[in-house]
């Protein structure tokens, strides 16, 4: 074929495959055609709102927490479900412990507050509160009214910072024979106060019971010539 044939022939193939010839287009401004091209808004019509959007990437990356979780968890998904139970289940017996130590009675606390009242102000301030069913405050201010009569009588010997137990130990001696009711009274006080433990009706009745007992009832000589010490 001659030369002016290769030409004619390189004519007409170009002219037949121009649509098939690739069109080459450089990187950079590719992209930026590209991105022009997909920023226009119809693209993105029903795309997420931000929040919808936050909430997919999260609940994603939890999936993908317990999806890592469970391929190394022997047993698959059943295999953590199991551990998950024990997790929850070792909660919840600490939680109970915890509480149980929290409800333990503490016995160094002081039986009064800094403001200082009669006798018959806590009993009157008990019968209110316990007419108002608020039994756990009834109980502290009937067991103050108790050995704040003690001190007035000069059975006691006044201790702002005295503990329920050392009075009740105290008020034992000058009245032996309601020692142990002095004693379960304290008991009562240290739950209600310190225990977390709520106070009731009954309690308060035992209390106010005690409470006028020891009004009328005659000290232990020898106790009161000590009024009350050790």
């Amino acid at each position: 074929m001659t030369t002016g044939g290769n030409s004619a022939a390189l004519g007409r193939l170009m002219a037949d495959g121009d649509d098939d010839i690739p069109v080459r287009v450089p990187r950079l401004p590719a992209r930026e055609a590209a991105e022009r091209e997909l920023s226009d808004p119809r693209y993105h019509q029903h795309d997420p709102n931000p929040v919808q959007q936050a909430l997919n990437w999260f609940w994603d990356r939890v999936d993908g927490l317990f999806t890592a979780a469970a391929d190394a968890t022997p047993g698959g998904w059943i295999g953590l479900l199991a551990v998950v139970a024990v997790v929850v289940l070792l909660i919840g017996a600490l939680r109970l412990r915890l509480g149980a130590l929290r409800r333990t009675p503490s016995t160094g606390g002081t039986l009064f507050t800094d403001v200082p009242r009669t006798a018959m102000e806590h009993r009157s301030a008990a019968d209110r509160l316990a007419a108002g069913g608020q039994w756990n405050q009834a109980v502290q201010e009937r067991m103050r009214a108790i050995v704040l009569a003690l001190e007035e009588r000069a059975l006691l010997t006044p201790g702002p910072g005295r503990t329920a137990d050392e009075a009740a130990a105290a008020a034992g001696r000058a009245f032996p024979t309601h020692a142990g009711r002095l004693s379960a009274a304290a008991r009562t006080f240290d739950d209600v106060v310190y225990g977390g433990r709520p106070g009731t009706e009954r309690e308060y009745a035992l209390l106010t019971a005690l409470d006028t007992d020891l009004q009328h009832a005659k000290p232990h000589l020898a106790a009161a010539a000590t009024r009350g010490r050790g």
